[in-house]
């Protein structure tokens, strides 16, 4: 018999077999037609390669948390538990917490937003808010309008529903009016059905563009005579850096219009709580698809960031996030003045994360990017914000993340990569492939 105070032998663990035990085309039929739309990013090996510190990566999304007051938000967390512990560790509402949810209605109104918390609907992420938002209203083969390019994360969402995307072109003021009349007449046209809207309209991911007023009201109303909802997808709308917010799409029409929000930019990503604002009939189909895949989003984590909007600052934290990212935005911009070689032209947001960089023609920035990797420096290509292969000339780069002084040099070494690119296609037509080997990662692209 053994000792009392002895532990139970750890089941010896497998090693990692050379080669998988069964072929992975073996579970091919049993997979489901609309896993078909599932696939991997073709440059995820890539990311763990940037991912080295030597490599500066102007890829990620990730927002920088380095001046969160972490210390009192450790000692509000622990208070959390000790004194909240068996509700916030405990099954919740699928709706949400209710206190959070007022909350959010408090942080929406600085948009311009008048809403009631029976109307929030608090999700894991707004990543999970999309997928929601796709399947409650999509079949396979319907159309959902998108504007070109668009977030990576959405696009993955829509054709995990077999959705077909249309994109919408944009310019500098944002989403081009007249493209969207003729791509709803197009699509009618194919007598195929239109689910909704699809817009990022403050700090574009990846565009880094802000919809102008005047087209706000204009987009509404050609969606509004179509019968299209619109999707708002507002991560950044507080993240700008010069004046007042515009304000929301929801705000100027709170019967057509689906809000979805986030903490993830404005708090802490790693807590993945956002929500949904939506007209109460919309906003009961989605509690019943929350509640079939997650019962309810986590207790614990709406009840730490409910807790930091009710005893921090969390205005005055979103200025000092504004300023941070303003500083890196403005070395960014500087350094592309600076380093990129003629022909090249990018976005300037006035907020968010994110520039978005067209390079000259004949220059293929997917291709281009294992070479970048090897001069230490990582982007994001143009390819994956299009569903249908556009964007070989573009790429997206962030400003977010890195330090100021670590964006100029990102910039420099893109800059001279892009040079010697450009210099080969002058001189050869083209540029011969070669690759990067490293291990699997995950994307670093976060919503």
């Amino acid at each position: 018999m053994s000792d009392h105070g002895s532990q139970p032998a750890k089941p010896e663990q497998p090693s990692s077999p050379e080669k998988p035990a069964r072929n992975l085309d073996a579970y091919r039929a049993h997979y489901a037609e609309r896993t078909a739309g599932m696939t991997a990013s073709e440059i995820r090996a890539l990311f763990a390669v940037a991912s080295r510190p030597e490599v500066v990566s102007l890829a990620g999304g990730m927002p920088n948390l380095a001046a969160l007051p972490l210390d009192s938000l450790a000692a509000e967390v622990a208070r959390l538990i000790s004194v909240d512990g068996q509700v916030a560790l405990q099954y919740g509402s699928a709706h949400g917490v209710p206190e959070l949810r007022e909350q959010i209605c408090d942080v929406m109104a600085l948009e311009g937003i008048s809403a009631h918390p029976d109307d929030v609907m608090v999700t894991a992420g707004s990543q999970m808010a999309l997928d929601m938002v796709t399947r409650i209203f999509c079949d396979p083969g319907d159309v959902i309008l998108a504007e070109g390019p668009s977030y990576v994360g959405a696009l993955g969402a829509f054709a995990a529903y077999q959705a077909e995307v249309v994109h919408v072109a944009m310019d500098d003021d944002g989403l081009q009016p007249d493209a969207l009349r003729q791509a709803i007449a197009n699509v009618n046209a194919q007598g195929k059905r239109i689910k909704f809207l699809y817009t990022i309209p403050n700090f574009h991911n990846p565009g880094g563009i802000t919809l102008a007023l005047p087209r706000r009201a204009e987009i509404l109303e050609i969606c509004a005579q179509h019968g299209i909802l619109v999707v708002e997808d507002n991560p950044y709308g507080l993240l700008g850096f010069d004046g007042q917010a515009l304000p929301a799409l929801r705000s100027m029409d709170a019967d057509n219009v689906v809000y979805l929000g986030s903490f993830s930019k404005t708090f802490a990503s790693g807590l993945r709580v956002g929500w949904v604002l939506a007209p109460h009939a919309i906003r009961e189909k989605l509690v019943l698809t929350a509640e079939s895949a997650t019962l309810c989003p986590p207790t614990l984590n709406q009840m730490i960031v409910s807790r930091y909007l009710s005893t921090h600052d969390w205005q005055g934290q979103i200025k000092i996030f504004q300023e941070q990212y303003r500083e890196r935005r403005d070395a960014m911009l500087s350094a592309l003045e600076q380093y990129m070689p003629p022909g090249c032209t990018w976005t300037r947001p006035d907020g968010g994360f994110f520039v978005w960089l067209t390079v000259p023609e004949g220059v293929d920035t997917k291709a281009m990017l294992p070479r970048a990797v090897t001069q230490r420096v990582a982007y994001v290509s143009g390819t994956g914000f299009y569903h249908d292969g556009f964007g070989s000339r573009q790429m997206r780069l962030s400003f977010c993340y890195p330090t100021p002084e670590r964006i100029r040099e990102g910039v420099r070494r893109l800059a001279n990569t892009l040079t010697e690119e450009m210099e080969l296609v002058r001189t050869f037509g083209t540029v011969p492939q070669r690759s990067v080997q490293g291990p699997q990662a995950p994307s670093p692209d976060t919503a």
